[in-house]
């Protein structure tokens, strides 16, 4: 009697994201299965308890096994242990260096050494991410900050090129690894409504404008830019924001300036009067930031600065977003109307960022 088989041969890699992600999310085998168990798995494919259980660590030891392949994702493509398809390597590498936001803010601004990580624990129990989790996080952003460090040219290609990820999560990195170098104070109390995605925005805001990478012509000082990546300060612009001082220091300038904010704003917002009021005040506190950013520690305390100086102000006095956009717009233009103000330049590059960040700083 002769029996007829059908035999279906392969060597691709079998992975399930959902065991993926519970691997990721720093889950116990155990754990991972009573997971499965809970959405229904052994119902739709009908299979037992210790298949499961089989399953989940087999694809467990797989994702171990990986790694460290995935600590250097340009290997993942070389490698023929695994037989991944290409849009399943992109998905593996994506979702490994994806982090939790609630992680992220906690570490924002720190330096990632040894004993930011002993602040894992803590940090873990607070945000409610397992510490398998955490340590995975953590170590990525410093392994992406160790690679990109010492590299010539735009952060976020470097990013994105080496470690192959999508062009929003390497921009999620290039801010993570910016505010790394810079050291950005962003745990003070005054700090804390602020999401990880508004320092973010902020900090590609600071990248493109006010790094020797974003001048696009060697400087005076630094006639070798291109040998400074995207997180290095232009120490020369830094430099030249001393000069913006004459705004606040020459009583005339001062005047003329709040006479044309003041004439371009009468009779367009309700909060008029706390604007022509505080004038002087508010001007003060964002040009005294401006002067003050050639010191370390005042670079560290830009943000907290600019809630201090002016977010705060403002928001006592109850201005509305639109207040705010309204009153920085005029602040900003009427400074080029100024006949003896000479460093238009300077403001524009230094303005165009305050205002980018005040306006995703401020929430009504």
């Amino acid at each position: 009697m002769t029996m007829e088989l059908d035999v279906f041969v392969g060597n691709t890699t079998i992975m399930d994201e959902e065991v993926y992600q519970l691997w990721l999310d720093g889950y116990t085998v155990n754990d991972a299965v009573k997971v499965r168990m809970d959405g229904g798995v052994m119902e739709e494919c009908e299979a037992s308890a210790d298949v499961l259980l089989s399953d989940t660590m087999d694809q467990y030891r797989t994702f171990q096994m990986c790694e460290r392949l995935l600590h250097s994702p340009s290997k993942l493509g070389n490698q023929l242990l695994f037989q991944i398809p290409p849009h399943r390597q992109a998905m593996l590498i994506e979702r490994y260096y994806t982090f939790d936001d609630a992680f992220v803010r906690e570490v924002l601004g720190k330096k990632l050494s040894k004993g930011t990580k002993k602040d894992l624990d803590d940090i873990g129990a607070k945000t409610g991410v397992t510490l398998k989790s955490c340590r995975r996080q953590f170590d990525n952003f410093k392994r992406v900050f160790k690679v990109v460090e010492e590299l010539k040219g735009p952060l976020v290609e470097n990013i994105r090129h080496h470690f192959l990820l999508s062009d929003k999560l390497a921009r999620d990195y290039a801010a993570i690894v910016f505010f790394a170098n810079n050291r950005f104070e962003t745990g003070k109390r005054k700090l804390q409504y602020l999401t990880f995605q508004d320092f973010a925005f902020c900090a590609g805001q600071l990248i493109s404008n006010w790094t020797v990478g974003a001048v696009g012509e060697p400087s005076v000082l630094f006639p070798s830019f291109v040998c400074y990546m995207d997180v290095d300060l232009d120490k020369e612009f830094l430099q030249e924001l001393k000069e913006l001082k004459v705004l606040i220091t020459d009583k005339d300038l001062l005047d003329q300036h709040k006479s044309l904010v003041c004439t371009a704003l009468r009779g367009k917002t309700k909060a008029f009067n706390e604007m022509e009021t505080n004038f002087k005040n508010l001007s003060r506190g964002l040009v005294n930031i401006a002067a003050k950013l050639t010191n370390t520690k005042d670079v560290r305390d830009f943000f907290i600065d600019l809630v201090e100086k002016f977010i705060e102000p403002c928001r006592s006095d109850r201005w509305t977003a639109a207040d705010i956009r309204l009153y920085l717009t005029h602040y900003n233009n009427s400074a080029h109307i100024l006949d003896t103000f000479k460093h238009q330049v300077v403001w524009d590059r230094y303005m165009g960022v305050v205002k980018s960040c005040i306006f995703k700083m401020y929430h009504d």
